[in-house]
């Protein structure tokens, strides 16, 4: 709910501030300051391409849309020194915030450090201006006032990444806590004597190289949606690679865990195909035998997927005896399902 909260509030304010940038460069523009207009239709540009603007776009193209807006408004930024500082010196208070927010932080320090040297060079020669040194002042403080703010995100960052349960695209599980969570389950089906199965879910993304990766990672959240609306109350679900999921199954048979990785794999089918893209699905399912641990109850998943997507993918692979000749007598599941 808090999230949904923050989505809604930012997303109102993006747009109040893309009404307000729009207003200012077609005011700019009647008044005869076209630079002026220029850079507030670069920062509107920003605005609309940014993921607050539409919290629920996932499409890959718009980062970088935001991007050549960015290079845009720097362009006319710099334009501005030949034309006399005074026009967008307003404009540079918020190009660090800005540049560390679009670009990565090294890119971002060094065209804050380029901004922040011709600024410096550019206002010794506009002897004009009466309070250039004023403006130069301001703007150090304000470069100084962004690094700390920078700072802060990043220390909040790395903080709260080891409490952060959930992958933020699909909304699975972090890989991070699944071999703990299954070592809970593990024990608790031994202690209880019930069964427990896993089902690792991948895109068989080997099979169609005409799917881009932007095309397939638009996806990932509707997969995720998906995933939760089939899974029980106290079933879990983990994202466990860039394209793979694994659910766990408590209280869950083998045999029955592979009909239920019949219905996720085909029911996944059918929406990629309703997004249009060719792409299948295959699933790898593994049971709880005597002396498994979590370790090895995910390799044994592992291995039921690969096994699946080397037969060609779009099945679901049961872990079998053919993955441990040693054994043959003592299966640790059913066959492959095709």
């Amino acid at each position: 709910m808090a999230q949904m909260a923050e989505k809604f509030l930012l997303s109102k304010l993006s747009r109040a501030g893309f009404v307000a940038l729009i207003a200012i460069a077609t005011l700019c523009a009647v008044l005869g300051e076209p630079m002026v207009a220029a850079a507030a239709a670069a920062a509107a540009g920003i605005v609309i391409a940014g993921k607050t603007f539409h919290p629920n776009r996932v499409h890959q193209p718009w980062p970088k849309i935001q991007q050549a807006f960015f290079v845009v408004l720097l362009l006319i930024l710099l334009a501005s020194f030949w034309t006399g500082p005074w026009i967008l010196s307003h404009w540079l208070y918020a190009l660090p915030l800005v540049a560390f927010a679009l670009v990565p932080p090294a890119a971002a320090a060094v065209v804050t450090l380029i901004i922040a040297v011709l600024a410096m060079i550019a206002t010794q020669w506009a002897v004009g201006l009466a309070d250039r040194h004023q403006m130069i002042s301001a703007f150090l403080l304000t470069l100084l006032l962004s690094a700390l703010l920078v700072f802060l995100r990043d220390y909040k960052t790395r903080q709260l990444a080891p409490l952060r349960r959930t992958d933020e695209l699909t909304q699975a599980a972090s890989r991070e806590y699944l071999s703990a969570d299954l070592h809970k389950e593990i024990q608790r089906s031994e202690r209880e004597g019930t069964d427990m199965s896993i089902i690792m879910i991948g895109l068989d993304t080997h099979l169609s190289d005409d799917e881009p990766d932007e095309d397939i990672r638009s996806i990932l959240p509707r997969i995720g949606r998906y995933l939760h609306s089939q899974i029980r109350d106290f079933d879990t679900y983990y994202r466990v690679a860039d394209l793979q999921f694994l659910v766990i199954l408590p209280g869950i048979s083998t045999s029955d865990a592979i009909a239920r990785a019949e219905t996720i794999r085909k029911g996944l089918a059918t929406l990629l195909e309703s997004h249009g893209m060719n792409l299948t699905v295959s699933t790898g399912i593994a049971g709880l035998n005597i002396g498994d641990d979590a370790n090895s109850l995910q390799q044994s998943a592992a291995n039921a997927l690969r096994r699946a997507q080397q037969q060609g993918g779009n099945r679901s692979q049961a872990y079998s005896s053919w993955s441990q000749p040693a054994q043959p007598s003592q299966p640790r599941a059913e066959g492959p399902v095709a």
